[in-house]
């Protein structure tokens, strides 16, 4: 006779697709996505009727209804993806970095502009941000041809992952799109660094990724903007970040409680780029510490998974995932508290918005693909696999 637990759980010897994912899957990685896409949800119906009310959305829950919708999908998209193997992680990253790089160029003839930016396509009553999804792919990809460049048989792997990246620069400054700019770079430059590349190129990287940045502040006048806006707070208008960090001192230890927030009232953006503050201003800094550790958790664990890879491809996408999704969250913070210039980038599952919401889906289940325990994925005695080197 079984019992209830028994029923609902595989048994070692389970051969069945499900049950060999259950047992190969890192289930703390896995739980802690999902705890984050479930306070992501249940944030969202605090946030709701505020930004319904200022949008004059006749439903109340609106907001809340479709991060609800949005949730599930990413949780169903990333446990999908994470039953991949890691050739099947290439190709679907391959297929999917095609159709975000064509979707980013349909975007200057098609695009929905708001706020002065051209990042969206417009289906019916559904919008979708395309470099969301060309993030992960990008990653995966470069990480790909690193690995076939390791190999010596003639592939130009460096040069292809570095056309592929700046393919995709190109066409995120068109729109323009400078946060994301930053993002891919950070995060295609740690996968430069993991890949053992030798230490002359990385520092070129660096000097022309320092080069650019000056270069983007001279040519983009928003960009000039909000850097002096943070350099000199009081010359400029910071009426956002203003409302945001006293929501965060309002908020003290434990919060206003449930509801009791007022920055959701100031904010335009609260349940978007300031949800990290509306959470605190409500919840506390109890709450605050509890989140940020949750990223901290999945991507430091992540990181050491990746790292035990014997796989060269396997070791620096997965790596570049979790560099991904932990960059996001730091930057989306950092705003937050004023610690950085201003950037609308979104909380990963916190953050409201459906294609930020299925590609960090996306994303993770990736990376808890290419971490699963398989025959000779991790070396032994937890060693680090040594990697190839460049010619």
């Amino acid at each position: 006779m079984t019992g209830p637990a028994q029923r609902f759980t595989f048994a070692r010897t389970d051969r069945s697709a499900l049950g060999q994912w259950w047992w190969t899957i890192d289930r703390w990685l896995l739980g802690a996505t999902l705890v984050l896409v479930t306070l992501g949800i249940l944030l969202s119906f605090g946030n709701s009727p505020a930004a319904a009310s200022r949008m004059h959305v006749p439903d109340p829950f609106h907001f809340a209804i479709r991060q609800t919708v949005f949730g599930f999908g990413a949780a169903t998209l990333m446990v999908m993806v994470s039953m991949l193997t890691p050739r099947l992680i290439r190709r679907t990253a391959f297929f999917c970095y095609i159709g975000a790089i064509a979707m980013m160029f349909a975007l200057v003839f098609v695009g929905h502009e708001a706020k002065g930016a051209t990042r969206w396509m417009e289906f019916g009553g559904f919008t979708l941000q395309p470099s969301e999804f060309m993030k992960p792919a990008l990653i995966v990809l470069a990480a790909w041809m690193f690995a076939e460049g390791q190999k010596g048989q003639g592939v130009p792997g460096v040069s292809i992952a570095f056309a592929i990246y700046a393919l995709a620069v190109v066409l995120l400054l068109k729109q323009p799109d400078v946060g994301q700019t930053v993002l891919i770079t950070m995060a295609f430059g740690a996968c430069f660094f993991m890949a053992g590349v030798p230490i002359r190129w990385i520092l070129g990287l660096g000097a022309v990724a320092i080069v650019g940045g000056i270069s983007l502040y001279f040519t983009l006048d928003h960009v000039a903007a909000r850097v002096d806006k943070f350099l000199d707070p009081d010359r400029a208008d910071t009426t956002q970040i203003d409302h945001a960090q006293a929501a965060i001192s309002a908020g003290g230890v434990f919060g206003k409680g449930v509801g009791e927030g007022v920055l959701k009232r100031q904010v335009p953006d609260v349940h978007t780029d300031f949800a990290y503050s509306g959470a605190a201003e409500e919840l506390g800094l109890v709450f605050s510490l509890f989140l940020i550790s949750l990223f901290a958790f999945v991507v430091i664990r992540g990181m050491m998974r990746a790292v035990k890879l014997t796989d060269p491809f396997e070791q620096v996408a997965a790596a570049g995932l979790f560099v991904l999704v932990g960059q996001q969250a730091f930057i989306n913070i950092a705003v937050n508290l004023n610690l950085i210039p201003t950037k609308g980038m979104t909380l990963p599952f916190i953050s409201y918005g459906g294609s930020s919401m299925l590609a960090m889906g996306l994303t993770l289940g990736m990376a808890l693909a290419l971490t699963r325990r398989r025959p000779g994925a991790y070396a032994q005695n937890d060693a680090v696999a040594p990697s190839g080197a460049f010619t």
